[in-house]
Parts: structure tokens; sequence; C-alpha cells
């Protein structure tokens, strides 16, 4: 296996206590393998409220913040994208839904990754089974989900 990751974590902003961060990249590069997908680079860039909500605006004309902004970048087989991740918005996610910190910034790391696999979330079958996969992800990962 190539030792060089493929995928990467950007704090432009903040630092966000990720626990072991290697152990993390090998298993999203895992979890991409599991879906039988194969990664040019996957680039997690974690920001806050005011930047995401100028990418969602500017690149999807949504004036608004949300907790995450997939961009899929691949040219050809292998998947190459940007994951925006407001840090803030998922912090108060998981206040809201009364789960952890570490459980809510997984998941959604996890959600961004899914929907490079293919998985969407717009009908309510397709949010069932990306809940399922990212529970799935969640516990392979060690993460409690509350």
């Amino acid at each position: 296996m190539n030792s060089k990751s493929k995928v990467y974590f950007f704090f432009p902003l903040e630092s966000l206590n990720l626990g072991n961060r290697s152990s993390l990249k090998r298993f999203i590069e895992k979890l991409f393998k599991t879906e039988k997908k194969q990664i040019d680079q996957i680039n997690y860039i974690f920001c806050d409220n005011k930047s995401i909500r100028k990418i969602n605006k500017q690149y999807l004309k949504h004036n608004y913040a949300t907790d995450i902004i997939t961009f899929d970048l691949s040219e050809g087989k292998e998947i190459a994208a940007d994951i925006y991740i407001s840090v803030e918005m998922v912090r108060d996610n998981a206040k809201s839904l009364g789960v952890s910190l570490k459980s809510e910034i997984h998941r959604v790391i996890f959600h961004g990754a899914l929907h490079l696999c293919g998985y969407k979330d717009k009908k309510t079958t397709e949010i069932n089974k990306m809940r399922g996969k990212e529970d799935q992800y969640l516990n392979k990962y060690g993460v409690s989900t509350v």
C-alpha cells in the first residue's frame, strides 16, 4: 500500500482535536476501499460559519451556513474533492442533538466521504441509508454515536 496519505486536513481558522489524525486518514482511505472507490486526493478544510456561508452563496447560490459542502473535483475514476466543514455549525448541531462534538465531527467527515461514494441525502430513503452508513463507519472507527 502506498504510504503517502491521500487525505489531508486543513485548519485555516482554528485547530480541532480529531484524535489520532494519521489513524483517521487511514480509516477514511479504508472507507473508500470498502465502498470500492479509488482516491486521488481528498482535502478536508475546517472553517467557520462565515466562511462556509460565503462558499455556499458563491458556488451553490444558498445564502446560509451549513455544516458541510462537498466539491467533487474528480476527473476519471479516482476521486478528488475539497470538503468544507463548519466546525462552528457542527458544534451547534452536536449541542442541539445532545451528542458529543467528537461523534458529530466524525459523522460529518464520514458523511462527506459517503457523498463522494455516491450516497445521497435528499429523499427520506436516501437519508436513512446515509445515516445507516454513517453509523456503520462511526462504529467501525470506534466513535460512540451519542
